[in-house]
């Protein structure tokens, strides 16, 4: 395999990182170099900021047709590279090709198509005001520069959305790729917006060495031409970027970690319910923040579905991600398979009974079913990044809802029952930002107001929503004539 060199990518120009130190992106399966990628500092984040806040003036006036136009021309390049981005996707973050990088290709087009419709959305209102001949309004206008922090699981869906919506609205746009994913993550996204037209400076990408994300996060953060900050990413992080933020009174907007709960009545058709556990679960390793973790099942049927469940999982193929019919790809890195392996290891040890999986394979882990959980297992407390997930019997749908309740989490859901009223009534009790009746919780659309609760983050990103979070909003009011003032 051919080994590619990346540099930064800052006011129009590839540049080599500050100090001149690189790093070795590698393969999570093969472990083979993909990229020797610019290791970068504080200095090089500090000159992206600089570069998108000089190109700031004249991209927020460029008129919606050219921020569009951009938008849409990135959109077919995507699509015409899509070949190529899918061998990158299994290269770079161990994504099966025929399974999530799929998925992935799919997705992210229709996403900055969808992006592109924002830069024709409607800016403001018209405000009854009390004074007499004064028109009120409420006008929406791009923040400034951007700062967008994306993760390596769905490196080419979370990072196209921390950087689309934003520049459809007029923003400029320093993005920060995680060390897992440079290139599919952020700097495919400079040479496509390029291609496109973007003009020098709107969008910026720098990217660091493992280990040395955080004076770029500082300097997004403390930067003063930075005006908002997304990202994507664990909940323990996102709180410390969200601490930050405050001590410069700096919006942010947080998507963070799921314990995602899937919850299967008595009513639910049992060969759908087996099938849509197993997506919602295994999909991409169970490396997506709506994996569904914890599968809780009437007992009326817990038999029959976990039975089938634990066949059907225990057939998923795991090995290399570039191959047809493979499921289960590598974790993305041995940190993360240690702490996937180690959590079963616990919640075994911890009278844990496994149903199907539960083994390394090389740099993978298996699809694997657990029943019996200790409630104060890791396992069971924490959103765990693999192919994982738990089974619990329940008595009745009430006893599912609070279950899935008990949890600090709550961005995503699932509730499978052959009757939709039941199921609605139940997603308005469940704690949880997103919740699909009659289907697992894997599932996303880029013009939905995609978001958590509790732990998993605030603000939404996608559609109308995201023109909210990206926009500043201004009160100007026109006096008609003149008014008395009482000195």
């Amino acid at each position: 395999m051919t080994t590619t060199e990346y540099r930064h990518y800052i006011g129009g120009d590839w540049t080599g990182a500050s100090g001149g130190a690189t790093y070795k992106d590698l393969d999570p399966w093969s472990g083979e170099v993909v990229a020797e990628v610019a290791a970068g500092t504080r200095e090089d984040a500090r000159r992206a900021v600089e570069a998108a806040a000089a190109a700031f003036p004249s991209w927020s006036q460029a008129p919606p047709a050219e921020r569009q136009r951009v938008l849409l021309a990135a959109a077919d390049i995507l699509d015409r590279r899509a070949d190529e981005v899918a061998g990158l996707l299994a290269r770079e973050t161990g994504c099966c090709i025929y399974g999530f990088g799929m998925f992935q290709l799919g997705f992210v087009p229709g996403l900055l198509r969808q992006a592109a419709a924002l830069a024709y959305s409607p800016i403001g209102q018209i405000l009854p005001s009390d004074l007499p001949g004064a028109m009120a309004m409420g006008v929406r206008r791009p923040v400034g520069v951007v700062g967008a922090i994306a993760p390596w699981n769905a490196a080419l869906i979370l990072s196209a959305r921390s950087i689309a919506a934003p520049l459809a609205l007029g923003n400029t746009v320093v993005a920060k790729p995680s060390e897992e994913s440079p290139v599919v993550g952020g700097l495919l996204w400079a040479e496509i917006f390029a291609e496109a037209g973007l003009p020098d400076g709107v969008l910026n990408v720098v990217t660091h060495a493992p280990g040395d994300a955080g004076p770029i996060g500082q300097e997004l953060v403390e930067h003063p031409a930075v005006r908002r900050i997304n990202f994507t990413g664990s909940t323990a992080t996102g709180r410390k970027v969200a601490e930050a933020a405050g001590r410069h009174l700096k919006r942010v907007v947080l998507e963070l970690g799921g314990h995602n709960p899937l919850l299967v009545l008595d009513d639910a058709d049992l060969d759908y319910a087996v099938d849509a556990s197993a997506f919602g679960a295994f999909l991409h390793q169970g490396q997506i923040c709506m994996s569904a973790r914890r599968l809780f099942v009437d007992r009326r049927i817990a038999d029959a579905y976990t039975e089938r469940l634990a066949a059907k999982t225990a057939g998923l193929k795991v090995g290399d991600p570039s191959e047809a019919g493979t499921v289960i790809g590598p974790l993305i890195n041995r940190r993360a398979l240690d702490t996937v392996a180690g959590r079963v290891a616990e919640a075994v040890a911890g009278g844990a009974r496994v149903l199907a999986g539960g083994e390394r394979v090389g740099n993978a882990f298996q699809a694997t079913l657990l029943a019996d959980v200790p409630a104060d297992s890791e396992l069971a407390r924490l959103e765990t990044f693999g192919p994982v997930a738990t089974v619990e019997v329940v008595d009745g749908a009430e006893a599912a809802v609070a279950r899935a309740n008990d949890t600090a989490y709550g961005l995503a859901a699932g509730i499978l029952t052959g009757d939709p009223d039941r199921g609605l009534a139940l997603a308005d009790q469940l704690q949880a930002g997103i919740v699909h009746v009659n289907d697992q919780p894997v599932h996303d659309e880029p013009q939905m107001p995609f978001g958590g609760v509790k732990d998993s983050g605030w603000g939404r990103f996608g559609g109308q929503a995201a023109a909210d979070e990206f926009t500043e909003l201004k009160w100007v009011t026109v006096q008609a004539g003149t008014r008395p003032f009482p000195f």
